[in-house]
């Protein structure tokens, strides 16, 4: 079995994917446009590089399967998992990629947290705009 193969197999990796294609088209819903998806260096991965108007937004998905009506998942919501060390990662990555790539204007880093349902559709989505803040 490839290294490729184990990766679609992989349940949790099956969700983050489908989380970031449904942010992905979420985002271009709302004319943003996707300038690269899964940018890596070796400390870690933006999922989602956009670009809305003169902004430069890095995007973290988080996907969680749905917890059974009116209960949160079992692993917390999607939102709790951006822990304070995350949002330090996150902005390394950021500044990294504008080390990278320069951008001559204003960006931020938000968060898209979904919650999926068994079926895939989305339950809940929570766009937070400047989730990691006094960032400019």
């Amino acid at each position: 079995m490839t290294g490729e193969s184990l990766k679609s197999t992989d349940p949790r990796r099956a969700l983050g994917r489908l989380g970031e294609d449904l942010a992905a088209a979420y985002l271009a819903g709302l004319s943003y446009r996707i300038v690269t998806r899964n940018w890596r260096t070796r400390t870690g991965e933006l999922d989602i590089v956009a670009q809305e108007g003169e902004w430069l937004v890095f995007v973290e998905v988080r996907a969680r399967r749905a917890g059974r009506r009116g209960v949160d998942p079992v692993l917390g919501t999607p939102e709790e998992s951006v822990t304070p060390r995350k949002q330090l990662q996150l902005a390394a990555l950021a500044d990294a990629y504008l080390y990278a790539l320069p951008w001559q204007g204003p960006w931020r880093i938000d968060v898209i947290a979904l919650e999926l349902a068994a079926d895939g559709s989305i339950v809940r989505l929570n766009h937070l705009r400047d989730a990691v803040g006094g960032v400019i």
